[in-house]
């Protein structure tokens, strides 16, 4: 099973080939463009069964694509207050649960310290979605340890530590590659201006459970092939699980 987590930067039917050579079983796709536009903007049909997707915005939201015999539909207890945080079931040679994630976390001032921010809230609403079978977590959380607060309850700690605590999930790319969170030596995003030498962070993830660690591979896009190319400023999370 092949997991794909990606921020595409908008404008998805223009990049949609650079996805499909990774050949994902399911892709986890952040500032993705609603389906019907995609299917009117492709040059080639692509979308092999019916996708998830969720936002206020046609032009930029949440959405996971399934294929290979997999198939991913939105459950019933998706709530949308939490913006940006899918709960799908994924369906196929092996099933489990997903909670997709584009996390919102930007708000003003010192109200910031007090609110638990997107995700952290959505693993309470999805406490038993989570529980019922395998599940995983993945997508751009937009967080990462360097930026904790003493007392903040947005903390990028604090989520990690519910996810294995909790849940028995840990992110695949510090498990596999015995790095610690805010340690990482591959960015996830090269913000602003798109260089190596410029800003790059960590943000994008795919949690797993612990068990199935032994048996994942992880890979990170490298800068030429997804920044250089113009792609997107975040390179993929490429997740595989011999299940």
């Amino acid at each position: 099973m092949r997991i794909v987590a990606w921020n595409c930067n908008m404008a998805f039917d223009r990049k949609v080939e650079g996805l499909l050579a990774l050949r994902p079983d399911i892709a986890v796709i952040c500032e993705c463009a609603e389906p019907e536009r995609l299917r009117l903007r492709s040059k080639a049909i692509w979308i092999e069964s019916a996708p998830v997707w969720i936002g206020s915005n046609p032009h930029k939201g949440l959405a996971v694509f399934a294929f290979n015999g997999y198939a991913v539909r939105l459950a019933d207890g998706y709530h949308p207050a939490l913006r940006y945080i899918a709960p799908v079931h994924v369906d196929g040679p092996r099933e489990c649960n997903l909670l997709a994630v584009w996390a919102q976390n930007a708000s003003a001032g010192s109200i910031r310290k007090h609110q638990s921010g997107p995700l952290r809230r959505s693993l309470s609403r999805y406490r038993d979605f989570l529980t019922v079978r395998p599940a995983i977590v993945a997508g751009d959380l937009n967080s990462n340890t360097i930026w904790d607060k003493p007392g903040w309850r947005i903390n990028h700690s604090t989520k990690v530590k519910i996810l294995e605590e909790k849940f028995g999930l840990v992110s695949a790319w510090h498990a596999v590659r015995g790095e610690l969170h805010g340690q990482e030596s591959v960015p996830t995003l090269y913000w602003r201006d798109r260089t190596k030498a410029g800003p790059t962070y960590h943000i994008d993830y795919v949690f797993l459970p612990a068990d199935w660690i032994g048996k994942a591979r992880v890979d990170i896009g490298t800068f030429e092939s997804w920044c250089t190319a113009g792609l997107s400023d975040h390179a993929p999370v490429i997740v595989d699980i011999d299940l």
